[in-house]
């Protein structure tokens, strides 16, 4: 007589991310917390961190006087490979999530624009690159 298994079979396992994306998850938090700190020293009130929409993420919304700033917070080896790490199509993500945002937030829409980045290089203060780049098409 053949022996049937009944077990079910084996489920697969859960997905795991791999030690450089969770690294690198890391650092990226790391980074936006010390961005916000640097703009905070700045004047600035942050009014959303890690704002996510199905267009894109803001990483930083900032405050200051009569300006909302979107700020895109990168972290590379060395300040002058994160300036380059902002592409084009993340900006134009970037900017469908900030319009996004301004509309879940039409309280602010009046006030004055502007799409930020900040860089962060151990060793490095952070370097804040205002205005750089804009929404025109």
């Amino acid at each position: 007589m053949a022996k049937t298994d009944d077990a079910a079979p084996p489920k697969p396992a859960a997905k795991t991310a791999s030690p450089e994306r969770v690294a690198a998850f890391r650092t990226g938090l790391s980074a936006e917390s010390r961005a916000a700190a640097w703009l905070i020293a700045k004047g600035y009130r942050i009014l959303a961190k890690r704002f996510r929409t199905p267009y894109g993420e803001i990483d930083l919304v900032a405050k200051r006087r009569n300006l909302v700033a979107f700020i895109e917070v990168k972290a590379r080896a060395s300040l002058d490979d994160a300036a380059y790490a902002v592409t084009p199509r993340q900006q134009q993500r970037i900017i469908a999530a900030a319009q996004a945002w301004l509309m879940a937030h039409p309280e602010h829409a009046e006030f004055e624009l502007r799409f930020d980045a900040m860089l962060i290089a151990p060793k490095s203060l952070p370097r804040h690159l205002l205005a750089a780049f804009d929404a025109s098409p």
